[in-house]
Parts: structure tokens; C-alpha cells; sequence
């Protein structure tokens, strides 16, 4: 269950994803398998090749891509979200959610 973020956000990453962009989401979330994590980050791409390549460069493995609808995206938790982020300069996105 996703909190935290405004319509306008998540239809400008569907947007990006759509196009082929490796977009960005990161929400507040709760899912009762993983009590310890408060957040997650979607990267997202419709160009699985290109998904694919950007999870090689951060050692994410091509079967944990979720391949939903027209969405297929890596959710990243903890501290490789943390670690991510930060190397992908979104800084923005580790102060509002105060990771």
C-alpha cells in the first residue's frame, strides 16, 4: 500500500516508464512481508533492455524486475534504495522520506 505521494507524481512516472525513460518513484509503503521497511523506490522502464542494463550497474538481478502491466520496474528497499538514490543524485527523494 502506497502513502505519501500526489496523483500528478505517479502519472508522470507511468508517463516516463512508458516512454522508455528509467523513471524514478519513491513512496511511503507497508506490505506486512517486510515490517523493517517504511519506503520503497520503483524504477521503472518499458524497455526491458534498458531496465535490465541500468539493474546490471547496481548488481540487481533481471528476476527481480516485477513485469506488471505496462510498468515492469525494480522496487528497491533499505539500504541499496539508500545507496541508489544517492548515486543517482536524487537527493530530493532521500530528504523527503527522510531516508
Amino acid at each position: 500500500m502506497a502513502f505519501g505521494i500526489q496523483r500528478q507524481e505517479l502519472e508522470e512516472w507511468k508517463k516516463k516508464v512508458k516512454n522508455g525513460e528509467i523513471a524514478f518513484l519513491t513512496h511511503f509503503w507497508y506490505d506486512a512481508r517486510f515490517p523493517n521497511y517504511t519506503t520503497v523506490t520503483k524504477v521503472g522502464c518499458s524497455d526491458l533492455e534498458k531496465l535490465l542494463a541500468w539493474g546490471t550497474k547496481y548488481n540487481l538481478r533481471p528476476e527481480w524486475i516485477h513485469k506488471r502491466d505496462s510498468f515492469p520496474h525494480f522496487d528497491l528497499l533499505g539500504e541499496k534504495q539508500k545507496e541508489i538514490l544517492q548515486q543517482e543524485g536524487l537527493i530530493d527523494h532521500l530528504k523527503r522520506f527522510r531516508l
